[in-house]
């Protein structure tokens, strides 16, 4: 959902305000821009810092821009250790091109790739995926050997399917016949319409969420008082990969929050994962 700073709620008013500020905030890490071209010549628009031992790669979530708050711990924690960071926006949302009209979840995983693809060649790449980033970064992980760590915030799987079965049966004929809808029509949200594909997309996706699996350790850290998106989703997942193979290096941790997750606690927990402390 929409990121605000960290302090505050993820999915509110923060698709505007999370842009500001990035610019004197990367040159502190010699962060360079780039561009990449999507399959559409649109470019996708991000910024990266090289380093040594290890990347850290942040995707962001739904509505999302690439510089929050969320990004910018990571990218002073990266600093600290000398290891690379990369983030981006997606075609059609932040300062990438494109209409945000013309893309679905498919889109954005493509978008994924395209950015990992750029990155493969340096040191081990740790994914840290923000609520539907998350579920990006799983599905993105199991196609690239180089990366050897997941840390899940909040995972939209499913999201626009699940989306679909929590609206009125109306709202849900009005999104299939008229073919757009979007997420609410809150603020936030009725300015950004979706297509019945992402429903579609995303049930499709979900349906193979499971089925070929790398081993990668994945973490997902998750508020039990999360009404945005339901902890259920990262219990069902759970469930399901372990049925399927027992062994994989799986830490699910359902704690005290909602899907800020915004209190200092949350914020020392967050950076002892990425430091690998706990």
């Amino acid at each position: 959902m929409a990121q605000l700073p960290w302090r505050a709620c993820d999915s509110g008013s923060g698709v505007a305000a999370t842009g500001f500020v990035h610019h004197k905030e990367t040159r502190r890490m010699n962060m360079q821009p780039f561009e990449l071209i999507g399959a559409d010549g649109k470019r996708i628009k991000g910024d990266r810092a090289d380093g040594a031992t290890r990347q850290i790669l942040f995707i962001t979530g739904f509505l999302s821009k690439r510089w929050g708050n969320k990004s910018k711990a990571l990218m002073q924690w990266c600093q600290e250790k000398g290891w690379g960071f990369c983030c981006y926006d997606v075609r059609g949302f932040g300062d990438s091109e494109g209409q945000f009209t013309d893309y679905t979840l498919s889109d954005w995983i493509a978008d994924s790739r395209t950015v990992l693809k750029s990155i493969e060649a340096g040191p081990p790449v740790t994914i840290v995926g923000n609520s539907l980033g998350s579920w990006i970064a799983w599905l993105i992980a199991q196609e690239f050997s180089v990366v050897e760590e997941l840390i899940l915030i909040a995972p939209a799987f499913n999201m626009m399917g699940e989306r679909a079965k929590t609206i009125s049966k109306e709202r849900v004929h009005d999104w299939h016949t008229a073919g757009w809808m979007p997420w609410d029509e809150d603020p936030i949200h009725r300015d950004w319409p979706l297509s019945w594909t992402w429903v579609e997309e995303s049930e499709q996706y979900w349906a193979k969420t499971c089925d070929i699996t790398r081993h990668v350790k994945t973490t997902i850290l998750h508020g039990q008082d999360d009404i945005v998106i339901s902890p259920d989703g990262s219990r069902r997942f759970a469930d399901e990969l372990l049925r399927r193979d027992p062994s994989f290096p799986l830490d699910l941790r359902l704690i005290p929050g909602d899907h800020r997750l915004s209190s200092p606690e949350h914020l020392e927990l967050f950076r002892r994962l990425v430091m690998r402390e706990t």
